[in-house]
């Protein structure tokens, strides 16, 4: 399948949008709660927002993607 972004691109945006977002909005829910930061649900919902949109783009990608020329996948 030929994507629209490189395939290693792509891996690494999909492990940004699965892991590491929604790890960090974690984190800062959980850790900006008990130090006492302000604005913390804005940080969290950006965080998680942006996940989404990386996995939004990704799935697009995916969904256009066109088989190659030699068959392979």
């Amino acid at each position: 399948m030929s994507y629209l972004i490189p395939d290693k691109a792509y891996s690494v945006l999909k492990w940004i949008g699965l892991i590491v977002c929604p790890a960090i909005a974690t984190f800062v829910g959980v850790v900006g709660t008990v130090w006492g930061w302000r604005s913390v649900d804005a940080w969290v919902t950006t965080i998680n927002a942006t996940g989404v949109l990386v996995g939004a783009l990704l799935g697009i990608s995916a969904a256009t993607a066109r088989p190659t020329s030699d068959g392979a996948e």
